[in-house]
Protein backbone atom coordinates (compact mmCIF):
# COMPACT_ATOMS: atom_id res chain seq x y z
CA UNK A 1 0.00 0.00 0.00
CA UNK A 2 1.43 3.44 -1.29
CA UNK A 3 1.05 6.71 1.15
CA UNK A 4 -1.12 9.07 -0.22
CA UNK A 5 -1.78 12.55 2.47
CA UNK A 6 -5.46 13.40 2.66
CA UNK A 7 -4.54 16.14 5.14
CA UNK A 8 -6.74 18.75 4.98
CA UNK A 9 -4.81 21.90 5.25
CA UNK A 10 -7.87 24.71 6.60
CA UNK A 11 -8.77 22.22 9.55
CA UNK A 12 -5.00 21.47 11.02
CA UNK A 13 -3.28 24.35 12.94
CA UNK A 14 -0.23 23.08 12.50
CA UNK A 15 2.38 20.80 11.05
CA UNK A 16 4.85 19.40 13.58
CA UNK A 17 7.67 18.59 11.20
CA UNK A 18 9.59 16.48 14.07
CA UNK A 19 7.99 13.52 15.78
CA UNK A 20 9.10 10.33 16.59
CA UNK A 21 7.50 6.58 16.62
CA UNK A 22 9.62 4.70 19.04
CA UNK A 23 7.40 1.22 19.08
CA UNK A 24 6.21 -0.91 16.42
CA UNK A 25 3.08 -2.84 16.76
CA UNK A 26 5.18 -5.72 17.94
CA UNK A 27 5.99 -4.20 21.00
CA UNK A 28 9.78 -3.56 19.72
CA UNK A 29 11.48 -0.25 20.42
CA UNK A 30 13.41 2.41 18.70
CA UNK A 31 16.54 2.29 20.86
CA UNK A 32 17.62 -0.40 23.32
CA UNK A 33 16.97 -0.07 26.95
CA UNK A 34 20.05 2.11 28.07
CA UNK A 35 19.70 4.32 25.68
CA UNK A 36 15.95 4.63 26.08
CA UNK A 37 16.46 5.12 29.98
CA UNK A 38 18.84 7.95 29.62
CA UNK A 39 17.27 10.10 26.89
CA UNK A 40 14.20 10.11 29.17
CA UNK A 41 15.99 11.05 31.85
CA UNK A 42 17.59 13.96 29.91
CA UNK A 43 14.46 15.27 28.48
CA UNK A 44 12.54 14.69 31.39
CA UNK A 45 9.84 13.18 28.50
CA UNK A 46 6.05 13.30 29.23
CA UNK A 47 4.20 9.93 29.78
CA UNK A 48 3.99 8.02 27.05
CA UNK A 49 7.53 7.96 26.25
CA UNK A 50 7.62 5.19 23.41
CA UNK A 51 3.92 6.05 21.27
CA UNK A 52 2.95 3.70 18.15
CA UNK A 53 1.73 5.28 15.26
CA UNK A 54 -1.66 4.45 16.24
CA UNK A 55 -0.83 6.84 19.67
CA UNK A 56 0.88 9.54 17.40
CA UNK A 57 -2.30 9.64 15.56
CA UNK A 58 -4.87 9.71 18.28
CA UNK A 59 -2.57 12.39 20.19
CA UNK A 60 -2.42 14.51 16.92
CA UNK A 61 -5.86 13.71 15.48
CA UNK A 62 -7.06 15.46 19.01
CA UNK A 63 -5.29 18.09 19.13
CA UNK A 64 -6.17 19.22 15.46
CA UNK A 65 -2.67 18.78 13.82
CA UNK A 66 -0.66 17.28 11.44
CA UNK A 67 2.76 15.61 11.85
CA UNK A 68 5.81 14.04 10.11
CA UNK A 69 6.33 11.15 11.63
CA UNK A 70 9.63 8.61 11.35
CA UNK A 71 12.20 6.65 13.45
CA UNK A 72 15.79 6.02 12.95
CA UNK A 73 17.34 3.38 11.27
CA UNK A 74 20.80 3.17 13.48
CA UNK A 75 21.60 -0.48 13.37
CA UNK A 76 25.41 -0.60 11.89
CA UNK A 77 26.67 1.84 14.54
CA UNK A 78 24.30 0.95 17.72
CA UNK A 79 23.87 -2.98 16.88
CA UNK A 80 20.02 -2.84 17.76
CA UNK A 81 17.28 -3.53 15.27
CA UNK A 82 15.67 -0.60 13.54
CA UNK A 83 11.82 -0.29 13.24
CA UNK A 84 10.58 -0.64 9.89
CA UNK A 85 9.66 2.33 8.14
CA UNK A 86 7.96 0.37 5.70
CA UNK A 87 5.81 -1.25 8.23
CA UNK A 88 5.41 2.58 9.77
CA UNK A 89 4.42 3.79 6.00
CA UNK A 90 1.79 1.15 5.12
CA UNK A 91 0.32 1.79 9.15
CA UNK A 92 0.04 5.35 7.88
CA UNK A 93 -1.31 5.02 4.23
CA UNK A 94 -4.24 2.69 5.57
CA UNK A 95 -5.36 4.09 8.77
CA UNK A 96 -4.21 7.62 9.39
CA UNK A 97 -3.08 9.65 6.12
CA UNK A 98 -5.77 12.29 7.26
CA UNK A 99 -2.77 13.48 10.53
CA UNK A 100 0.43 11.26 9.49
CA UNK A 101 3.08 11.83 6.81
CA UNK A 102 5.74 9.35 7.01
CA UNK A 103 9.11 10.00 6.38
CA UNK A 104 11.72 7.12 5.89
CA UNK A 105 14.71 6.17 7.37
CA UNK A 106 17.91 3.96 5.97
CA UNK A 107 21.41 3.62 7.44
CA UNK A 108 23.49 5.33 5.56
CA UNK A 109 26.65 2.71 6.53
CA UNK A 110 24.75 0.13 4.52
CA UNK A 111 25.99 1.72 1.33
CA UNK A 112 24.25 0.60 -1.62
CA UNK A 113 21.31 -1.15 -0.05
CA UNK A 114 20.82 2.62 1.73
CA UNK A 115 20.38 4.04 -1.80
CA UNK A 116 18.45 1.15 -2.79
CA UNK A 117 15.77 0.91 0.29
CA UNK A 118 15.38 4.58 0.08
CA UNK A 119 14.12 4.70 -3.77
CA UNK A 120 12.01 1.57 -2.51
CA UNK A 121 10.60 3.63 0.70
CA UNK A 122 9.54 6.65 -1.78
CA UNK A 123 8.37 4.92 -5.19
CA UNK A 124 6.59 1.46 -3.93
CA UNK A 125 5.43 2.98 -0.39
CA UNK A 126 5.27 7.20 -0.80
CA UNK A 127 7.59 8.29 2.02
CA UNK A 128 7.40 11.98 1.03
CA UNK A 129 11.19 12.37 2.87
CA UNK A 130 13.87 10.73 5.17
CA UNK A 131 15.37 11.49 8.55
CA UNK A 132 18.99 11.41 9.30
CA UNK A 133 20.51 10.81 12.99
CA UNK A 134 24.33 11.61 12.04
CA UNK A 135 25.94 11.21 15.19
CA UNK A 136 23.40 7.80 16.57
CA UNK A 137 24.17 6.64 12.90
CA UNK A 138 27.79 7.36 13.01
CA UNK A 139 28.49 9.00 9.53
CA UNK A 140 29.97 12.30 8.20
CA UNK A 141 27.28 13.98 6.37
CA UNK A 142 29.81 15.49 4.04
CA UNK A 143 32.17 12.28 3.33
CA UNK A 144 31.88 11.70 -0.21
CA UNK A 145 30.80 8.24 0.35
CA UNK A 146 27.41 8.96 0.67
CA UNK A 147 26.95 10.91 -2.52
CA UNK A 148 25.06 8.59 -3.90
CA UNK A 149 22.79 8.68 -1.36
CA UNK A 150 21.89 12.41 -1.62
CA UNK A 151 21.96 12.31 -5.60
CA UNK A 152 19.05 9.62 -5.35
CA UNK A 153 17.16 11.91 -3.00
CA UNK A 154 17.69 14.75 -4.91
CA UNK A 155 16.13 12.79 -7.98
CA UNK A 156 13.32 11.60 -6.09
CA UNK A 157 12.60 15.22 -4.54
CA UNK A 158 12.26 14.65 -0.99
CA UNK A 159 13.91 16.32 1.58
CA UNK A 160 16.03 15.16 4.24
CA UNK A 161 16.37 16.20 7.83
CA UNK A 162 19.11 15.67 9.94
CA UNK A 163 19.50 16.12 13.86
CA UNK A 164 21.96 19.06 14.55
CA UNK A 165 23.69 20.49 17.82
CA UNK A 166 23.73 18.85 21.37
CA UNK A 167 22.16 15.20 21.40
CA UNK A 168 20.19 13.90 24.67
CA UNK A 169 20.62 10.22 23.23
CA UNK A 170 23.48 9.09 25.40
CA UNK A 171 23.28 11.92 27.52
CA UNK A 172 25.29 10.96 30.97
CA UNK A 173 26.48 7.57 30.04
CA UNK A 174 30.33 7.26 30.00
CA UNK A 175 31.52 8.57 27.09
CA UNK A 176 28.23 8.85 25.79
CA UNK A 177 27.79 5.70 24.64
CA UNK A 178 30.75 6.27 22.22
CA UNK A 179 28.04 9.11 20.56
CA UNK A 180 30.05 11.73 18.91
CA UNK A 181 28.74 15.12 18.85
CA UNK A 182 30.74 16.49 16.00
CA UNK A 183 29.28 14.24 13.38
CA UNK A 184 26.27 16.78 14.14
CA UNK A 185 27.39 19.79 13.55
CA UNK A 186 25.49 21.63 10.96
CA UNK A 187 28.55 23.24 8.82
CA UNK A 188 28.63 19.42 7.43
CA UNK A 189 25.70 19.80 6.15
CA UNK A 190 26.67 22.72 4.52
CA UNK A 191 28.77 20.44 1.85
CA UNK A 192 25.72 18.73 1.25
CA UNK A 193 23.48 21.46 0.51
CA UNK A 194 26.02 22.87 -2.24
CA UNK A 195 26.75 19.80 -3.76
CA UNK A 196 23.39 18.62 -3.81
CA UNK A 197 21.14 22.24 -4.63
CA UNK A 198 18.23 20.30 -5.71
CA UNK A 199 17.34 18.92 -2.40
CA UNK A 200 16.16 20.46 0.73
CA UNK A 201 17.94 19.82 3.56
CA UNK A 202 16.37 20.56 7.11
CA UNK A 203 18.75 21.31 10.15
CA UNK A 204 16.75 19.81 13.31
CA UNK A 205 16.59 21.46 16.33
CA UNK A 206 18.40 24.91 17.30
CA UNK A 207 22.43 23.70 17.10
CA UNK A 208 23.82 24.28 19.66
CA UNK A 209 26.78 25.21 20.28
CA UNK A 210 26.87 25.83 16.60
CA UNK A 211 23.86 28.08 16.27
CA UNK A 212 25.63 30.64 14.47
CA UNK A 213 26.89 28.52 11.83
CA UNK A 214 23.03 27.14 11.13
CA UNK A 215 21.70 30.69 10.62
CA UNK A 216 24.56 31.63 8.24
CA UNK A 217 23.90 28.52 6.21
CA UNK A 218 20.18 29.14 6.32
CA UNK A 219 20.42 32.79 5.05
CA UNK A 220 23.41 31.34 2.79
CA UNK A 221 21.46 28.64 0.69
CA UNK A 222 17.70 28.72 -0.52
CA UNK A 223 18.00 24.92 0.00
CA UNK A 224 18.29 25.17 3.79
CA UNK A 225 15.74 25.34 6.39
CA UNK A 226 15.56 24.64 10.29
CA UNK A 227 12.98 22.81 12.08
CA UNK A 228 13.20 24.58 15.69
CA UNK A 229 12.30 20.95 17.64
CA UNK A 230 13.15 19.59 20.71
CA UNK A 231 13.74 22.38 22.77
CA UNK A 232 11.43 24.50 24.64
CA UNK A 233 11.31 28.32 23.00
CA UNK A 234 11.45 29.83 26.35
CA UNK A 235 14.86 28.54 26.05
CA UNK A 236 15.85 29.47 22.18
CA UNK A 237 19.00 31.14 22.06
CA UNK A 238 18.52 34.71 21.50
CA UNK A 239 20.19 34.21 18.06
CA UNK A 240 17.50 31.75 16.91
CA UNK A 241 14.40 34.05 18.19
CA UNK A 242 15.37 36.71 16.40
CA UNK A 243 15.97 35.02 13.01
CA UNK A 244 13.20 32.62 13.40
CA UNK A 245 10.68 36.03 14.68
CA UNK A 246 12.20 38.08 11.93
CA UNK A 247 14.46 38.26 8.50
CA UNK A 248 14.27 34.48 8.34
CA UNK A 249 10.89 33.14 9.45
CA UNK A 250 10.08 31.95 5.90
CA UNK A 251 13.18 29.05 7.05
CA UNK A 252 11.70 28.13 10.33
CA UNK A 253 9.96 25.16 10.67
CA UNK A 254 7.48 24.03 13.92
CA UNK A 255 8.26 21.08 15.02
CA UNK A 256 8.18 19.42 19.01
CA UNK A 257 10.16 16.55 19.10
CA UNK A 258 7.26 15.02 20.77
CA UNK A 259 7.29 12.41 22.29
CA UNK A 260 10.17 14.95 24.27
CA UNK A 261 8.17 17.88 24.19
CA UNK A 262 4.52 18.53 23.83
CA UNK A 263 3.33 19.75 20.80
CA UNK A 264 0.66 22.22 22.58
CA UNK A 265 3.92 23.51 25.36
CA UNK A 266 6.18 24.35 22.13
CA UNK A 267 3.73 26.59 20.85
CA UNK A 268 2.35 28.42 23.51
CA UNK A 269 6.07 29.38 24.61
CA UNK A 270 6.77 30.15 20.46
CA UNK A 271 3.65 32.38 20.61
CA UNK A 272 5.03 34.40 23.93
CA UNK A 273 8.32 34.96 21.48
CA UNK A 274 6.23 36.15 18.57
CA UNK A 275 5.48 39.64 18.99
CA UNK A 276 3.95 39.83 15.65
CA UNK A 277 0.87 37.53 15.25
CA UNK A 278 2.01 37.12 11.47
CA UNK A 279 4.95 34.75 11.99
CA UNK A 280 2.68 32.50 13.56
CA UNK A 281 0.48 31.16 10.11
CA UNK A 282 4.23 30.43 8.41
CA UNK A 283 6.25 29.16 10.99
CA UNK A 284 3.58 26.43 11.95
CA UNK A 285 1.76 25.66 9.10
CA UNK A 286 2.42 27.31 5.54
CA UNK A 287 6.42 26.85 5.46
CA UNK A 288 6.11 22.86 6.03
CA UNK A 289 2.97 22.31 3.69
CA UNK A 290 5.23 24.10 0.89
CA UNK A 291 8.25 21.75 1.26
CA UNK A 292 6.18 19.17 2.39
CA UNK A 293 4.16 19.43 -1.74
CA UNK A 294 1.03 19.54 0.24
CA UNK A 295 -0.01 22.47 -1.46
Amino acid sequence: MTYTPHIDLDAVSAIDMHVHVEQDRHGHLSLDGELMDASAAYFRAVENRTPTVADLAQTYREAGMAAVVFTVDARTNTGHPPLSSEEIAVEIAAEHADVLIPFGSVDPLRGAEAVRQARRLVTQYGVRGFKFHPTLQGFEPNDPTYHPLWATLEELSVPALFHTGQNGIGAGLPGGRGLKLRYSNPLLLDDVAADFPGMTVILAHPSVPWQDEALSMVTHKANVFIDLSGWSPKYFPKELVRAATGRLRHKMLFGSDYPLLTPERWIDEFRNLAADEGVLPGVLKDNAAQILGLR
